[in-house]
């Protein structure tokens, strides 16, 4: 297919299932999108001996493109900034603490506590598989999914306090993710040679200088906006934060997805306060949205229609569907542990613990990490288990957080 049929068709078929979605289902727009091309994907696959027309541009339109490519190096940059200008700094401030442990500690936790698990299904399955690859698999599915939870979360009206942990621990456990998949990565790559200096400069160069990096693009661009009050230039100048700052850290080697939270906290805050007039901050607030809205939908499409070039293998599905209680159990742990050493500490909502383990949505990014992996390193298997969570993430725990939230805050 060339540019202009992949541009038309997947845009024809977001508008499609997002009007339907809207109309007869009224789900949460992610939601309603990954589960109505999951379910055109299943009748494409039934019906593909016929060979629709339709159903032959679609598989190429999932053939096509590349999954991986495209949200890793195109749409998260985007998805990242729009959600995280939304975050106030100074509510953010008061949970610092807590977003930081989780973002941390308990990825970490997760990520081990999920390799190991893995480790010993695949063994009770006659499937040995190397412990390192399981561990890749454990830093591929541990990050909370900042895409998939921004989008549900706006539906499930739980207190402030609390979706301000859940969001901000995913805006920055996927960049901390990250850097311990490419860490993994490289000691699982043959004749890997690397020690345990080497990991942590690897870590402070990709997570700190994400940080620092983000931090110098929101000022630069606060600078910037401060002199000039013209909403086009302006919306054209946030553009260019955006899309030549995701571009300059993958050519610095830091970690892009935290440097573009990080700028869009500042331009969300300072440079909206500061350098803003009242014009500017409504066409600001609304191309942003805009951008987000399409772009989730967009996203969404293509984890449905993953479907269609995801091999399925009876033995793996099984253990894709074992793996969901894998994965809830060491979300379960890797919040349980920091929460439970810091409760006399930090503040943390009644029942959080149980809320943060269902409210841990998975989504594209894991699915984007998985794709990666080489197929040494069992990537067929691994992309399939991925996606089996995934889609449970979306439909099932994301239909239900906001009633599992609020029966457990009564």
């Amino acid at each position: 297919m060339n540019t202009q049929e992949i541009i038309t068709l997947t845009i024809v078929l977001s508008a499609l299932f997002a009007y339907v979605n809207n109309r007869l289902l009224k789900w949460p727009p992610a939601i309603g999108m990954a589960g109505l091309s999951l379910v055109f994907s299943i009748l494409l696959i039934a019906v593909g001996h016929f060979r629709f027309v339709m159903s032959k541009k679609v598989i190429q339109l999932a053939t096509s493109v590349d999954f991986q490519d495209l949200l890793m190096n195109f749409m998260l940059s985007f998805l990242l900034f729009a959600g995280a200008i939304h975050i106030d700094a100074a509510s953010l401030r008061k949970e610092r603490w807590p977003v930081l442990i989780l973002a941390t500690v308990a990825t970490v936790l997760s990520t081990f506590a999920v390799g190991i698990l893995t480790w010993w299904l695949f063994g009770l399955f006659g499937l040995p598989i190397p412990l390192i690859h399981c561990l890749l698999f454990g830093a591929l599915i541990s990050p909370t999914d900042p895409i998939a939870v921004l989008s549900i979360l706006k539906e499930a009206r739980i207190p402030g306090s609390l979706e301000l942990k859940i969001t901000g621990e995913s805006l920055f456990n996927d960049g901390v993710a990250v850097v311990i998949f490419i860490s993994i990565y490289q000691m699982a790559s043959p004749g890997a040679n690397i020690s345990a200096i080497t990991i942590t400069g690897l870590f402070l160069q990709e997570a700190l200088g994400g940080v620092l990096f983000g931090a110098a693009l929101g000022y630069a661009g606060f600078h910037a906006l401060r002199h000039i009050d013209d909403y086009k230039v302006e919306v054209l100048i946030t553009l260019a934060i955006v899309m030549g700052g995701y571009y300059l850290a993958g050519h610095l080697h830091v970690s892009g997805p935290l440097a573009m939270v990080v700028a869009g906290i500042i331009t969300g805050n300072k440079t909206k306060n500061e350098a803003f007039s009242e014009r500017t901050k409504d066409y600001l607030g609304k191309f942003w949205e805009l951008i987000d809205e399409i772009l989730n939908a967009v996203l969404f499409l293509f984890i449905g229609l993953e479907m269609l070039i995801i091999r399925v293998d009876a033995p793996v599905l099984l253990i894709g569907a074992a793996c969901i209680a894998v994965c809830l159990l060491s979300r379960w742990l890797s919040v349980s542990l920091p929460i439970l050493l810091m409760r006399r500490r930090l503040h943390f909502e009644k029942n959080a613990i149980s809320i943060l383990t269902w409210g841990g949505l998975r989504g594209g990014i894991s699915i984007a990490m998985a794709l990666s992996l080489s197929e040494e390193m069992h990537r067929n298997e691994f992309v399939s288990i991925t996606y089996v969570i995934v889609l449970f993430s979306i439909l099932v725990q994301g239909l239900t957080i906001g009633r599992v939230a609020r029966r457990l805050l009564r």
